[in-house]
């Protein structure tokens, strides 16, 4: 039995997302239909490609072996229907450029960049999708977004990670906390707070968490992971933590006072802001103009 390109998509998806629910949201499809899809595909290949514990699901041997396969596939094809289009020599022909994004960094900077963009080519549509880093990256893997913004280089041979900048990371306590100075000169006065950062993330060498392991003084405490900014900042907020955010992660919270930024003179911590395409993905004009006009945008990143 052949296997189909819906059966591969439902399958990188699901991959993605760890779920068969989400998928089907994903996707637009019934869950049933999702399910339908999986198992013909794990009949065709005779093996089975998930594990199955309630609702959330891990990829097997043989899952872990097909993904990077089955992301080049959809890539491939998704790239074709992109040079296909641009051929198109019709005035204001449907073209769409997809970026992916993780949500903190859609600030000034890119918003100068799409206004420009839109300005010059209003012919080309955009589609923005906000992610976590790593899921940026498995977009821009997958063919499904052109262009992602994240934290971080990627690790991962076929991406290419375009630095764009490094943004200003920031102490964050809660607007009641104790030290109530503007400037420290180092973490000495909060090593015995309970620090907040998100967990490690499997196969990349820098995140933020690593990044305040080196930043805190040795013995320290113990670091507790949640996997929420927004969950982060409740908790601050609420007296429970303190944490190093990007700048542009608390503005609002910052401006009416639910939360208090503490400069700490010798922290020189910053997080670096890339651009990532596929190395060998095809380059619409669309996409490679707007990654352009976000270089000549983000010169107010420091670094």
């Amino acid at each position: 039995m052949d296997v189909t390109v819906e059966e591969v998509e439902a399958f990188v998806c699901i991959a993605q997302l760890g779920g068969f629910t989400e998928a089907s949201r994903r996707l637009n499809r019934s869950q049933p239909a999702i399910s339908r899809r999986i198992r013909e595909l794990e009949r065709s290949l005779g093996a089975p490609l998930f594990e199955r514990a309630g609702r959330r699901v891990t990829l097997t041997e043989a899952g872990r072996t097909l993904l990077p396969y089955a992301e080049a596939v959809l890539a491939t094809i998704r790239d074709g229907e992109r040079a296909v289009r641009d051929l198109s020599n019709e005035p204001g022909g449907a073209r769409t450029l997809s970026v992916a994004i993780v949500g903190t960094l859609a600030d000034s900077h890119l918003v100068g960049a799409l206004r420009r963009f839109e300005s010059e080519l209003p012919e080309v549509s955009v589609e923005l999708r906000t992610a976590t880093s790593r899921e940026v990256s498995a977009l821009v893997r997958g063919g499904e977004a052109s262009l992602g913004l994240r934290y971080f280089p990627d690790d991962d041979p076929k991406l290419e990670s375009i630095p764009l900048g490094t943004e200003r990371l920031l102490v964050v306590v809660p607007a009641a906390h104790p030290v109530s100075a503007r400037r420290l000169p180092d973490l000495r006065a909060l090593r015995d707070e309970r620090w907040l950062a998100f967990p490690h993330q499997r196969g990349q060498s820098g995140s933020l968490s690593l990044l305040l392991e080196r930043e805190l003084p040795a013995g320290g405490p113990a670091i507790t992971r949640i996997d929420s900014l927004t969950a982060q900042k409740r908790l601050v907020e609420a007296g429970l933590g303190v944490a190093l955010m990007p700048a542009s992660s608390v503005r609002e919270e910052l401006r009416i006072g639910s939360l208090r930024a503490i400069e700490v003179e010798s922290l020189d911590a910053g997080l670096p802001v890339v651009a990532v395409r596929r190395r060998r993905g095809y380059q619409s004009r669309p996409a490679t103009a707007f990654l352009t006009m976000l270089k000549e945008h983000t010169p107010g990143l420091r670094g």
